[in-house]
């Protein structure tokens, strides 16, 4: 076991093992995950014994921060940043790599996090889908991401700047990796650690029903995002080879479940590309989608890749597409592409930068 990724529990067991009272558990666990220690040399509640015991058996292996950059000061998204991360399993002997992202906003401090070191999909218009993929990320490695960015953030640029919002939204299929990912946003949400509340937490999927049929009879709280995209089936399936697997009727049978009983609203992502599903006739698929599910909303989202010589709508194209949803009735929303000039926008997580040896400062 690690312990980063150990809930309260779990770590009453642990230290049972050791001989140790069990209220150590929860003093871990705030350690870990409120007071966001990446250092067995922070322990300093523990004795020495425990310390060197969890040093000898490498229960708490730490990320390698290799390299971050930031928007320049002065643009719209100014504060938005790239973090690329690497941990080399000895036991696998490979490494992963993988991107997250911080971004800035008014009144929100956003995490933008990976569930996988590449993905297994290949979507057409993503550039994380043309890289290797590398394996599901474990709990531990999912929740660091996000603290060592509070970390960086901290000491660099705010001492007080808080943490407001998660989204699984980077690199990989959150619901191929279901276990890991749920394990950390409830450790993300527990009031022992960050307590980030449900609802600040959103877990976005490309359409892998099994998962949502989970997740809807598990009765998790945690927000959901669909990455639609498109509103006809064969089309879709041309842009997300998921849709050859899970159909997009069968797809939103279960989003209109989802729906029933949570009776909140679940967000459509749609990535915008001009002569592929922008015309009138995907508008009009798209507000029947919409009135069919009822609890729902669209994040239009500009394609920030330039693959098939397809090419990203002009400003003017996405508030036409956009007010042409809303005069329908339909909730959508355009927050722009932040982080695009650092290759850290929509569909753009792929390591363009590469990997240093030491960190850019």
């Amino acid at each position: 076991m690690f312990i980063h990724e150990s809930t309260i529990e779990e770590l009453k067991e642990f230290f049972l093992q050791l001989n140790e009272p069990p209220y150590r558990a929860e003093q871990l666990f705030l350690r870990i995950h409120k007071h966001l220690s990446l250092s067995v040399e922070e322990f300093t509640e523990f004795p020495k014994k425990i310390r060197n015991y969890i040093l000898e058996n490498h229960l708490f292996p730490v990320l390698n921060l290799n390299y971050y950059e930031s928007v320049d000061e002065g643009s719209d998204d100014s504060g938005t940043q790239k973090f690329i991360f690497e941990y080399q399993d000895t036991k696998e002997s490979r490494s992963r790599i993988f991107e997250s992202v911080w971004l800035v906003s008014e009144k929100r401090r956003t995490a933008c996090i990976s569930s996988q070191s590449g993905c297994s999909l290949n979507c057409t218009f993503c550039a994380t889908a043309k890289i290797p993929f590398k394996g599901n990320l474990s709990t531990w490695q999912i929740l660091q991401q996000i603290y060592q960015m509070i970390h960086h953030r901290n000491k660099h640029v705010d001492p007080k700047e808080k943490l407001t919002n998660v989204v699984f939204m980077g690199m990989g299929e959150p619901f191929y990796n279901y276990d890991n990912v749920i394990k950390a946003a409830k450790i993300l949400n527990h009031p022992k650690g960050l307590n980030i509340g449900s609802r600040h937490i959103t877990i976005s999927t490309s359409g892998v029903i099994p998962g949502i049929e989970r997740f809807i009879s598990e009765k998790q709280p945690f927000n959901l995002a669909i990455s639609l995209n498109h509103p006809f089936n064969e089309e879709r399936s041309m842009l997300m080879d998921i849709n050859t697997k899970y159909s997009l009727s069968d797809l939103l049978k279960v989003v209109k479940k989802y729906t029933q009983i949570y009776k909140r609203n679940i967000t459509f992502e749609y990535i915008l590309i001009p002569d592929v599903n922008m015309n009138k006739e995907h508008i009009n698929e798209l507000v029947k989608i919409a009135k069919s599910i009822r609890f729902c909303k669209f994040n239009l989202i500009p394609l920030n890749t330039n693959f098939n010589n397809w090419r990203s709508p002009t400003q003017e194209e996405i508030l036409k597409f956009q007010e042409e949803l809303r005069n329908h009735g339909v909730l959508a929303f355009y927050r722009g592409s932040p982080g695009k000039k650092i290759n850290a926008a929509c569909g753009m997580l792929a390591l363009q930068k590469g990997i240093s040896n030491e960190l850019k400062v």
